[in-house]
């Protein structure tokens, strides 16, 4: 049932959001370039591989070498706007669609993170992966790895539709007051199993 009522919610918020999608696609061609939508490989439910799609946010300027600049010399005025306001998720829906992620759950990090988690840890991962989660509406990047995974795990084990409902309540109010978005945040560097 939860399954069927997230794609119909996807496809309806794809059919209504569809101007603000097809102006967010032209303004990113424009002051960012192509290509408008990009994926990276994220962990899913039980770890297994999947594409993350979202809006870029960034430049793709590199050094000399070749190679990308460090993230906070690629972003932009716009980029980090699109950012507060969290319209970079939206192609997500895509991935709802697809059985990939759900509305909520805990937020998909890097691959790499896997190795480094504990075993309490990767439990985050007996869910899927969702656009928002308890950890999101609780300080998101105010709040070090450690703590967000100990609310990844509270959600796995608390897991309901009224819980669902509370999140996604708070997830609009905190991107209606742009909370926790671009401030100040501790996870600057990757997750190494310390922070």
């Amino acid at each position: 049932m939860k399954r069927i009522c997230e794609i119909i919610a996807s496809l309806v918020l794809l059919i209504m959001l569809s101007p603000v999608i097809l102006i967010t696609s032209l303004l990113v061609r424009i002051f960012l370039g192509a290509p408008i939508v990009f994926f990276q490989v994220r962990p899913g439910k039980d770890c297994k591989p999947f594409k993350l799609l979202k809006f870029r946010s960034m430049t793709n300027e590199c050094d000399e070498s070749g190679n990308l600049l460090p993230n906070e010399m690629r972003k932009t005025k716009f980029g980090k706007l699109l950012r507060s306001t969290s319209l970079d998720e939206l192609p997500e829906l895509i991935n709802i669609i697809k059985g990939d992620m759900s509305f909520v759950g805990p937020r998909p990090l890097r691959m790499g993170y896997i190795q480094h988690y504990s075993g309490d840890q990767i439990r985050r991962h007996e869910v899927k992966p969702g656009i928002t989660g308890w950890a999101q509406v609780n300080g998101r990047n105010e709040i070090s790895f450690t703590d967000r995974f100990k609310m990844d795990v509270w959600y796995v084990d608390n897991k309901s539709f009224l819980l669902d409902l509370k999140i996604l309540y708070l997830t609009v109010i905190k991107v209606l007051k742009r909370e926790n978005i671009e401030g100040r945040s501790v996870n600057n560097q990757p997750f190494d199993g310390t922070n």
